[in-house]
């Protein structure tokens, strides 16, 4: 009990909860938060694999209700219908090959009835930042080859804009892009792939890598463990010193200060012989005369 009550002090308190909030944190946010990251990074890489080895289907096959069906994304798609010239926005702040770029977003009215966005790839600017002219897409009926993408969030402040004659967005939305031109959008957007009518350039998938995830969630899930492990050898060590102090029994030194009396007993003893070596005389003649009180510690004399 007296044990426990050297233990209900303000810095052992205050250390426990420290250790404790750390090891929930590893386990319950930490970890999993870069498990999850882990999870959703192979997902994607296995939708692209998918969606290189597939051919495209109708669109309407992989759209209900004007949205994409659940892990549609990468995959391709087929869609005939005009574009919607007089309704395009363009994309900024994007870097193509450490470049920086536009990618040029232009409505593409189905002739199913719905409008989709289609991302026609991206122009880089001749001077500056400034943006450059972009060729404009065919105006009669085309048949185009996309990829289906999730749309991108829209920061707040970061609304479209109007800006060198063009509608200027930050992000990929179809929400917030269809009110600021006055089309309604299917959820999501397309993504041209090679050689299709009005694209730019091309953008090309992402690298399949998953990325250090799992081994950041791995190195949590150990300090989570390591954690209270310290703490408790913490806590048996102090508990051992206490108990020695109580019995009065000599409480053991540590292994760095073993180690220098060690090595303090070897340079004596190593010191020692040469001094004997030194009394010695030449061969034959036998040992030379040593001081008494050499001789006397040495042969009890």
């Amino acid at each position: 009990m007296r044990v426990l009550r050297n233990f209900l002090r303000p810095g052992w308190i205050a250390l426990a909860i420290v250790v404790i909030a750390f090891a929930v944190a590893c386990f319950w946010v930490l970890a999993p938060w870069q498990l999850g990251k882990n999870s959703r990074t192979e997902h994607q890489n296995d939708l692209i694999k998918r969606a290189e080895s597939s051919q495209p289907v109708p669109i309407g096959d992989l759209y209900q209700d004007g949205r994409p069906v659940e892990d549609a994304e990468w995959s391709r798609v087929s869609v005939t219908g005009r574009y919607l010239p007089d309704k395009q926005a363009v994309v900024r702040l994007r870097s193509i090959e450490g470049s920086p770029a536009y990618e040029v977003l232009t409505p593409f009215a189905a002739d199913s009835g719905d409008t989709y966005l289609v991302n026609r790839g991206y122009v880089k600017p001749v001077q500056g930042t400034a943006l450059p002219p972009i060729t404009p897409p065919p105006s009669e009926q085309v048949t185009l080859v996309a990829r289906i993408r999730a749309a991108e969030g829209t920061s707040p402040g970061r609304e479209p804009r109007t800006e060198a004659g063009a509608t200027q967005v930050y992000s990929i939305d179809p929400v917030v892009l269809g009110r600021a031109v006055d089309v309604p959008l299917a959820a999501g957007y397309l993504q041209l792939t090679d050689d299709q009518p009005g694209g730019l350039g091309v953008i090309d998938l992402p690298q399949l890598d998953s990325g250090p995830y799992l081994s950041y969630g791995l190195q949590w899930l150990a300090f989570g463990v390591m954690a209270p492990l310290g703490l408790g050898y913490f806590v048996w060590s102090e508990v051992k010193q206490r108990k020695a102090a109580k019995t009065g029994a000599p409480i053991p030194k540590k292994p760095r200060e073993r180690g220098r009396r060690t090595r303090e007993a070897l340079a004596a003893s190593s010191t020692g012989a040469v001094v004997h070596s030194e009394t010695r005389g030449p061969i034959g003649s036998g040992p030379t005369s040593a001081p008494d009180d050499k001789l006397s510690d040495r042969y009890g004399r």
